[in-house]
């Protein structure tokens, strides 16, 4: 436990050297240090490029300068949107790079995703607005019932100049018995309603072979269950306890299958 601290009060360190920022006495004398005490140091006027590719560190994820530039031009509308109107209850900078672009992004170290894409309630565009920056080719869509979400949605796709991409006013319910004329290969969904509701929905929406990606806690994973998608092993997020991508497969051709364990 004393090596980890240590560990993680250099990773505090670094990132305040970079930023050009002092470091905090209360927190030079924290026996516990938590990513939450990390990221309470770096104020948004100093989130520099250098700072944030060390708080994507622990995502092993490598960004150009042109993806570099529409995160943090999405960060900064992020932040700027979220005075206003409620986006996210996560209001510090450097916890929305970890917690919202970090484990949104992280699918690319293990995927790769082509084609087109139905993200789910949407919200502040996690994952689906976000991994634009990593498949610039894929071409996504993302379902947003609230009027002010999809108007930030459309400003961030418009600053960080994305294309092949539509923002719908539907909720799932509504949207999935038309998609079967449209068939995407893959959907994402991450902190989106009951599971037992939306994983028939959105197998609807997929061809068959098609993926359907879920941000879950480990207890919310226990409620996937049965059902026509073949779910592989999950994909643990780093920085967090409990927080998972389960990936599972359309097979409307089979009979239901268990999880694998």
């Amino acid at each position: 436990m004393r090596s980890d601290n240590h560990s993680k009060l250099i990773y505090m360190k670094n990132i305040q050297h970079m930023n050009g920022s002092k470091p905090r006495a209360s927190l030079a004398r924290c026996g516990s240090c938590t990513t939450a005490d990390i990221h309470s140091t770096i104020p948004l006027s100093v989130l520099s490029e250098t700072a944030v590719r060390q708080l994507l560190a622990p995502f092993e994820l490598e960004l150009d300068s042109v993806q570099m530039r529409q995160l943090l031009t999405y960060l900064e509308l992020l932040m700027r949107w979220n005075r206003r109107i409620n986006l996210t209850a996560i209001r510090d900078p450097a916890t929305c790079v970890t917690r919202h672009f970090g484990e949104s992004l992280y699918v690319r170290r293990h995927l790769e995703l082509q084609g087109t894409l139905l993200d789910i309630g949407s919200g502040a565009g996690f994952p689906g607005l976000a991994l634009k920056i990593v498949f610039p080719e894929l071409a996504v869509t993302l379902l947003e019932p609230i009027a002010k979400k999809r108007a930030f949605l459309k400003e961030v796709a418009r600053a960080c100049g994305f294309d092949r991409l539509e923002v719908l006013g539907e909720r799932l319910e509504d949207f999935a018995p038309k998609a079967p004329d449209r068939a995407f290969d893959a959907a994402t969904a991450r902190a989106v309603g009951k599971l037992d509701k939306l994983v028939p929905l959105a197998a609807r929406c997929l061809r068959a072979g098609g993926r359907l990606l879920l941000w879950l806690s480990r207890e919310q994973a226990k409620d996937l269950g049965m059902g026509q998608f073949g779910w592989g092993r999950p994909i643990a997020l780093p920085l967090s306890r409990e927080g998972e991508i389960w990936v599972g497969t359309n097979q409307p051709w089979s009979s239901p299958v268990q999880l694998s364990n």
